[in-house]
């Protein structure tokens, strides 16, 4: 792991010269050490909270659970609505026909949620699970991510990113050992695998980049910028990424408390963190 920023946490700031002050024509901009500070964290009321989606035309917060068994098809999965003060508005929003719901992923009016071998359609208006699609020969299908058009899923267990058509139809368009967190941004895919942090572009086929190799076996995925990131491990370890810079931010491995698909709400820049088997959601305010 590159420690650079490590060996800095000393310092708050970080500061160099650019041209436009009135002295000495330069002026000071400063670079914060990144870092995570507890806002807030709910009582133990989920069972294996596995992710967290911020709704921004909501202002609020979807929460999966149901993982304490999480390849079980036990039907006591549910979907919580929380506001962002982290109080819960409806902890049991969506229950019923799920079992061990994972990631999660808005588009048009819908709620996409992986459930073990299949993905379930959520209506938000009505609050019902409105389409089932079985995903043949899926094992462990995890994370869910949308450009505003297209939505992807993975799958952890069979190394496989999809495709998912308006129609239901899906296509494997990746094979990639260990994949989990998926999230886009300006038209590209992004993901988390044994192997790092890949970008994806379409250009006919889907090609792919690694960007970073320090988090491996990631779970969670923010995307702050084009170069800038915010990643989880499942074990309790949350990292920033920035350019070439790999920092930790939080590690909570010692308490057993876990650091599943991470959510965020940016205009407070909160970071939300569903802690597994500790049952709870944690927020934190991410300074850089």
């Amino acid at each position: 792991m590159n420690n650079s920023l490590l060996i800095a946490t000393g310092a708050a700031l970080v500061l160099w010269g650019c041209g436009g002050s009135q002295k000495g024509d330069t002026a000071e901009t400063t670079m914060v050490t990144p870092q995570l500070t507890q806002v807030w964290k709910t009582d133990t009321v989920f069972t294996g909270s596995e992710s967290t989606l911020y709704d921004p035309s909501a202002d609020v917060i979807y929460v999966s659970s149901g993982n304490t068994n999480a390849g079980d098809k036990d039907n006591d999965g549910f979907i919580s609505v929380m506001n962002t003060d982290g109080t819960i508005r409806d902890l049991k929003w969506v229950e019923g026909n799920l079992h061990a719901p994972k990631g999660m992923a808005l588009l048009d009016g819908k709620l996409y949620v992986t459930d073990i071998d299949e993905v379930k359609i959520i209506d938000v208006a009505s609050a019902t699970i409105e389409k089932t699609i079985a995903v043949e020969g899926a094992v462990f299908l995890n994370d869910v991510a949308t450009d505003g058009q297209q939505v992807y899923f993975s799958d952890t267990r069979a190394g496989n990113i999809y495709a998912l058509a308006a129609d239901g139809s899906y296509t494997i368009i990746s094979e990639n050992a260990g994949v989990n967190g998926l999230e886009c941004h300006d038209g590209h895919l992004f993901a988390l695998d044994g192997e790092g942090l890949k970008k994806f572009s379409k250009d006919g086929e889907y090609t792919q980049e690694v960007i970073n190799t320090d988090v491996t076996g990631g779970d969670g995925l923010v995307i702050i910028n084009d170069s800038t990131f915010v990643a989880s491990r499942w074990h309790g370890e949350i990292f920033f990424i920035r350019g070439n810079e790999t920092t930790v931010l939080l590690d909570t491995q010692a308490d057993e408390s876990n650091t599943a698909d991470i959510g965020f709400v940016p205009d407070q820049k909160l970071v939300i963190v569903p802690t597994f088997l500790k049952n709870e959601v944690a927020a934190y305010e991410l300074a850089y």
